[in-house]
């Protein structure tokens, strides 16, 4: 059986030793993106070999489900799992009325006549496609890794938990991880829709959302009658008020969404569109102005981060490798401005470190136990000196009843609630990896 073996027993990030006892989740990890990539170069070995490695490394996870020695822990995480769930699912919502917000206000026309800002790291792109050898630009076009497989790059680590690859609980790695995704996703949709910012692709808007085609009458009031003439701007910044008493048309359509009526000021939604508020955040499959900052950059950091932190190695290097990849290509497909992936990239790095509390717990039983060592220090170096072994095996036998008592507490862990809860959250995890499978392969 393929052991996915632990890189280190070190605490923080894991990476120095890459030797320690096997790199199997590395491996794994480039076997699925490799077996992934097949997809643009023989579908037909694609559509064989992708299931058949799903299979093989769900099947190699249950079987070490029996041996797992921490489900206690598990237990005592599976609460912060759920709360930042719960909390991660609510920023999504707000970031999705966001994301079509941004675009709705303005209307279609003002997106398909608006260019896009200059931006120097296209530039510098384009610039090194006659500079660099044809395969080196081909490597960098390539579209190698997407949001799913970052998603699913992160479960791979979670899941490895059962392995001894990184340290337990894996409730707790996944509980922060979301907690840092929700917060950065908020943040996210609070920094784009605070300034919107045109899309690098102008025909987006128009492919995606069903929308007006002229302004909201926010914008109409507000923003119109002094966008783009420099005497009005400099009027309204002297008067610090909207002069301009233009008449502003309110033929807006407002269907009747019960007590979710009020969104349709932000969604604007077309009388000839879905019926339901739900489904206009659902079938866009993405947005055009959510720019500052991207949304894939920070899912990438965050799980190379925690990879970075949990496992280290070689493989580690290799995730972040796949991160720059994805930058340069989210800025030379157009998808976002250069600003947007840098921002993101450090946004992630800097959340990630700020969640430390949530995970890893590692180290408090080697702090107790230190503490326990503090304070018979003393007796210990006197029996020593006075060659009393009998009162050294007393004197260590105090300091290991902590962690006696806790093998108790994990040997409870054997009976039949905690089987229960065991097979609960594998089936549970399983199942939350089909639907990320799923909702996310389209990107």
């Amino acid at each position: 059986m393929v052991r996915l073996g632990k890189q280190d027993g070190g605490g923080g990030a894991a990476a120095a030793a890459a030797g320690g006892y096997g790199g199997g989740l590395g491996l794994a990890a480039v076997a699925y993106i490799s077996v992934d990539y097949l997809r643009h170069i023989s579908p037909s070995w694609h559509e064989l070999l992708q299931p058949l490695l799903w299979i093989v490394l769900a099947l190699i996870a249950i079987t070490r489900v029996p041996f797992y020695k921490h489900w206690s822990a598990e237990l005592r995480s599976a609460l912060v799992f759920i709360a930042a769930l719960v909390f991660m699912l609510c920023t999504l919502l707000y970031e999705m009325i966001s994301v079509r917000s941004v675009t709705a206000v303005l209307g279609l026309t003002w997106h398909r006549n608006t260019p896009p800002l200059p931006d120097t790291g296209q530039w510098i792109l384009l610039g090194l496609n006659e500079k660099l050898p044809q395969v080196i630009v081909d490597i960098l076009r390539a579209r190698i890794v997407g949001l799913h497989h970052y998603l699913m790059l992160f479960v791979m680590l979670a899941f490895s938990v059962l392995f001894g690859s990184i340290e337990a609980p894996g409730l707790g790695i996944g509980a922060r991880y979301m907690f840092t995704m929700a917060i950065g996703r908020f943040l996210r949709a609070i920094s784009f829709a605070s300034t919107i910012l045109p899309s690098p692709r102008p025909w987006c808007a128009a492919s995606r959302f069903d929308v007006p085609h002229h302004p909201h009458p926010w914008a109409q009031k507000f923003y119109v009658p002094y966008a783009s003439d420099p005497k009005a701007i400099n009027t309204v910044i002297h008067h610090d008020m909207a002069y301009d008493h233009v008449v502003v048309g309110d033929d807006e359509y407002r269907p009747n969404w019960g007590i979710m009526s009020f969104l349709a000021d932000f969604l604007r939604p077309l009388p000839s569109g879905d019926a339901a508020w739900i489904n206009l955040l659902k079938k866009a499959g993405g947005g055009c102005n959510d720019l500052l900052y991207s949304g894939h950059m920070l899912v990438a950091v965050l799980t190379a981060m925690a990879w970075t932190e949990a496992y280290g190695g070689w493989s580690s290097c290799f995730i972040w490798m796949l991160v720059a990849h994805s930058a340069q290509r989210e800025v030379r497909e157009r998808h976002h401005y250069t600003v947007d992936c840098i921002v993101a990239i450090y946004v992630g790095i800097l959340l990630w470190k700020m969640t430390g509390f949530l995970w890893p717990i590692k180290n408090r039983s080697r702090e107790l136990r230190l503490k326990r060592l503090e304070k018979i220090e003393g007796r210990l170096y006197q029996a020593a000196k006075d060659s009393d072994l009998e009162k050294v095996r007393d004197l260590l036998k105090q300091v290991d009843l902590g962690s006696q008592s806790k093998n108790n507490e994990d040997g409870k862990g054997k009976g039949r609630g905690m089987q229960f809860f065991a097979g609960g959250t594998i089936v549970f995890a399983l199942t939350v990896v089909v639907l990320a499978f799923v909702l996310t392969s389209d990107g």
